[in-house]
């Protein structure tokens, strides 16, 4: 279920004041810095930064693959503070779709029972006509009775985003997904989580460096230093590599 904020829009996901810190004293780093964001659902989001600017640690948290240090963050209209570890379990499973950069497939199980494994895990059946869609669009219907030993790394990771997408999650949360990709199959991996979200309304958020990859998504948000410094709407390439230097251009100059 989604929420909706003060000007009526559809919310996927709520972060407010999200603090994340690691160590004590001198030595305390604070990876979130009072982060507030919201997620508008049917929308590709990305959020970009340089390495320790908290990007992934936002995404962890979000995913609830993490613990905030204070602050709450929703999924829908459950906040994950207040929820039990079995519903926790429960919502990673049934609400939460994820592409990592590393898809870790079953060994032993064909790619399309890869797919479907969350939905096997959960005793339900998949929807066989938006199977048939993912399936399509990934382009991997002549490898689904392959298992992982028998499939290129492209090919594994369209599995993953096709098990990310078959269950049609509340949200997607994709970590770099095509940073071991090479470059045709990383924009097919790229156009397929765009067309879900503008096609069939799949909210879709991505950690990731790459200017290019930011391009294919309606919204670029640019944490620094635990905290979100910017954002961009419809980007380009050239708009988020002129984000990117203004961002780093006080460093340089120090």
């Amino acid at each position: 279920m989604t929420m909706t904020d003060a000007v009526g829009v559809a919310v996927a996901a709520r972060v407010r004041d999200l603090t994340k810190t690691y160590g004590k004293g001198d030595a305390m780093v604070r990876a979130l810095d009072g982060v507030s964001l919201d997620l508008v659902a049917g929308e590709f989001t990305a959020i970009m930064g340089p390495s320790g600017s908290g990007k992934s640690t936002l995404m962890h948290c979000c995913a609830a693959l993490d613990t905030a240090t204070s602050g709450t963050v929703f999924i829908g209209d459950r906040e994950l503070g207040k929820l039990k570890d079995k519903e926790l379990t429960r919502l990673r499973r049934d609400e939460i779709g994820f592409v990592f950069q590393s898809f870790n497939p079953v060994p032993t199980l064909s790619a399309e029972e890869n797919i479907v494994l969350p939905q096997s895990i959960a005793r339900r059946k998949p929807d066989r006509e938006w199977f048939d869609t993912v399936i399509e669009t990934v382009g991997i219907r002549d490898r689904l009775g392959h298992r992982p030993n028998q499939l290129s790394g492209g090919q594994q990771q369209r599995v993953a985003v096709a098990r990310a997408l078959v269950g049609r999650p509340t949200i997607i949360f994709a970590d770099e997904p095509t940073g071991n990709l090479d470059s045709t199959s990383g924009a097919e991996v790229l156009d397929l989580l765009r067309r879900s979200a503008a096609d069939y309304g799949q909210t879709v958020v991505m950690v990731t460096h790459d200017p290019v990859a930011a391009s294919y998504t309606d919204r670029v948000v640019f944490p620094a230093d635990g905290r979100i410094v910017d954002e961009l709407r419809n980007p380009d390439r050239e708009g988020v590599l002129d984000v990117m230097a203004r961002m780093s251009a006080p460093a340089a100059e120090a």
